[in-house]
């Protein structure tokens, strides 16, 4: 169990480094959309390869972000009975729904976009608009990001087990806290 928790914090840390760059995608898209903006409205000037790039950048926060929302347990859950439930319930819902639906999903994701990123790779796809982008940079995020997802659901599947067995987590990271809504 050492050795899976080990490579658990690996991919911990991997995601976490994904979660940064996604965070700075975020500050990213902000500043190209409001200089698209002043541009457009300002000087009258616009390209279709500043919407695009704000679009990959958008497209990076969602992909690459979502493995460090699932690391920091903050997506979203369906609260009807999960708040009520202790915390060994918690952490068996979690494997199981980690097995049953997260696993598997994320798999097929990564097995279904690799080949739509790897067609637009090697035909070196460029955007039907004028002064468009090439799309296979954005399209490569798509497995890129199941792929992490599915490392994370491993991740923290290796976690819950752990502490479901007894064993100490030592230095790895759980965010098994949970809030409800508050609306």
């Amino acid at each position: 169990m050492r050795i899976l928790l080990t490579c658990s914090r690996a991919v911990d840390r991997l995601n976490a480094a994904f979660g940064r760059v996604a965070d700075w995608m975020v500050l990213l898209a902000c500043a190209v959309s409001a200089g698209n903006a002043f541009l457009r409205y300002g000087v009258s000037y616009s390209s279709n390869a500043w919407l695009e790039v704000q679009w990959y950048f958008f497209a990076g926060v969602v992909m690459l972000g979502a493995s460090h929302t699932l690391l920091r347990n903050e997506h979203v859950r369906v609260d009807l009975v999960y708040g009520a439930l202790g915390e060994r319930a918690k952490l068996w819902v979690d494997v199981l729904g980690t097995i049953v639906f997260l696993l598997p999903a994320m798999a097929l994701l990564t097995w279904m976009t690799w080949p739509f990123f790897l067609d637009s790779f090697v035909r070196d796809e460029g955007s039907p608009n004028p002064g468009g982008l090439l799309r296979w940079p954005v399209k490569v995020l798509m497995p890129l990001g199941f792929a992490l997802m599915t490392l994370q659901g491993l991740s923290e599947l290796i976690k819950r087990v752990a502490l479901l067995l007894g064993v100490p987590l030592g230095d790895a990271e759980l965010h098994a806290e949970y809030h409800r809504p508050e609306q």
